[in-house]
């Protein structure tokens, strides 16, 4: 499955807030074995989320759209959903329950009618019900394509992820995604010819060229990171494919250079 990512919120275009929830939900996809070949940003704009859509699906399986499920009249994504998929808007009575107390205290009537807006969902739909704020969220299929809208606050979104997404995509997933990191010394104990990107790069040679394991670096503040990577059935599968490769690694690199060998921050015995 290809799974694509799209961040909505103008606010994000300008600068204003960190996207944080596409690394989060990068992170947890490739764990469920998914693949992200991109991520896109886009503005509180109906012609440009409906463009976005239609590039999205012509390429990904999945796409996963955070922000623009709030209150206010800029909060666009959710109308845009339900006009693209054709579903109705409906009330989601668990939701206005969820948030009754609050709209008891509420006497403006077009504030409440703002509240309410929260509660609509998309017919036809699983719902994802918000226990750390006002809007649920909503998985949709529709003749392949499948859809998940989850709230642009990062504190509503992880949560939501974990309790609902999480489950239902490992469901649809048969494949899991294992890496295991090399970190390299730093530069105030090894030379940059020992563990520079390029020298580390050279001496690997043919192994970057894996497929399945892949074998990649990345150069970070404190030094280089060598990331083996193995899609597989289950981690077990995973792991006995990455072993062999690792070992391969570290003896073209040289195990004098060898700072640690972990998986998923957890020591892994080299």
């Amino acid at each position: 499955m290809i799974a694509e990512i799209i961040s909505v919120g103008t606010e994000l275009l300008l600068g204003n807030i960190v996207n944080t929830n596409a690394q989060y939900i990068s992170k947890q996809l490739a764990d469920l074995g998914i693949e992200v070949h991109f991520q896109t940003t886009v503005g509180d704009n109906p012609q440009r989320i409906r463009s976005v859509l239609d590039i999205a699906y012509s390429r990904a399986d999945l796409c996963i759209l955070t922000g623009g499920l709030g209150p206010t009249k800029d909060d666009i994504t959710r109308e845009m959903i339900i006009a693209y998929f054709n579903k109705k808007p409906v009330v989601d009575e668990v939701s206005v329950k969820m948030m009754g107390k609050r709209l008891n205290e509420i006497t403006d009537e077009t504030l409440r009618q703002s509240l309410l807006k929260c509660a609509v969902v998309p017919s036809e739909s699983i719902i994802m019900h918000n226990h750390n704020g006002l809007s649920p969220g909503s998985i949709m299929e529709d003749q392949g394509r499948r859809c998940i809208l989850l709230p642009g606050v990062p504190k509503e979104m992880k949560p939501m992820f974990e309790e609902y997404v999480i489950p239902y995509l490992r469901k649809l997933s048969d494949q899991v995604l294992l890496s295991v990191d090399i970190k390299l010394l730093d530069f105030e104990h090894a030379s940059v010819e020992a563990v520079g990107e390029a020298p580390v790069a050279a001496r690997l040679g043919s192994l970057l060229d894996h497929v399945n394991p892949t074998v990649a670096t990345y150069i970070k503040d404190d030094g280089n990171l060598i990331r083996v990577t193995a899609k597989a059935k289950d981690e077990e599968s995973a792991m006995k494919m990455i072993e062999p490769v690792v070992e391969k690694c570290i003896e073209a690199i040289g195990k004098q250079y060898v700072q640690s060998v972990k998986k998923e921050e957890k020591a892994w015995n080299m």
